[in-house]
């Protein structure tokens, strides 16, 4: 895709353009390197599109495909180029969160997305004992509602069937409660104050689940409407 200009916004508009471009590159900057990893943060994208944009990042010089040791496949790594659109994704991001968010469709509140989310979020040095298990329970759907996040030394997997583990925080809510809760839309006390939320575990977890949970990035913006 070419615009015929010498301005850089078309320019860069030429690289970053394509659908799921800017996506893929948000996947690569919040440390997905994996192929199927990227494929978690971006449910609805054919694989045969993922290739194609992570083959053109790596030739626009954004993307250093590494051949994974001892295995088959790739790893995918931001080049500092890459790295530098860091501030231009948040700024999309800040963008969206003003101005977009009453667009959200039902069809737009991804559990897996959300969960890949979490999973980023986890403090996991905030955390007490080796092993901590949290369970997550939706409400609004009925194929795999159930999910856990264990969290044992610096590492936090997820999990869609039981790993018939002692669980330590319970939270159950819709998909779209959670998202607000986490996005900032949503105060978490006024949520659990409403029965939004249910949340069950020891007090010094479940009094503020964002002393060990980082809450998005964008959840400090104001709305368009405050502004």
């Amino acid at each position: 895709m070419e615009y015929g200009q010498f301005c850089p916004v078309a320019k860069a508009t030429e690289v970053l353009g394509e659908k799921w471009t800017i996506l893929v590159i948000r996947e690569l900057l919040m440390g997905g390197t994996r192929f199927n990893e990227l494929q978690r943060g971006l449910s609805m994208i054919s694989p045969t599109i993922l290739t194609k944009r992570l083959n053109a990042l790596a030739d626009q010089g954004l993307v250093v495909k590494k051949k994974i040791p001892g295995q088959k496949g790739y790893e995918y790594f931001p080049t500092q180029s890459c790295k530098e659109l860091l501030p231009v994704i948040k700024g999309l991001g800040d963008w969206g969160m003003r101005w977009t968010l009453g667009n959200l469709k039902e069809t737009d509140y991804d559990v897996q997305l959300l969960m890949l989310y979490l999973q980023r979020s986890i403090l996991v040095d905030k955390l007490v004992g080796k092993e901590t298990v949290i369970r997550f329970k939706f409400t609004d759907i009925n194929d795999a509602p159930d999910w856990w996040l264990i969290a044992a030394d610096t590492k936090v997997d997820v999990c869609t069937k039981d790993p018939f583990k002692d669980v330590d925080v319970y939270l159950t809510s819709s998909i779209r409660t959670f998202v607000d809760i986490w996005m900032g839309q949503l105060p978490y006390k006024k949520a659990v104050r409403e029965s939004q939320i249910k949340v069950i575990g020891p007090t010094a977890m479940t009094n503020n689940i964002f002393s060990w949970m980082d809450m998005s990035m964008f959840a400090d913006l104001p709305s368009a409407a405050e502004i």
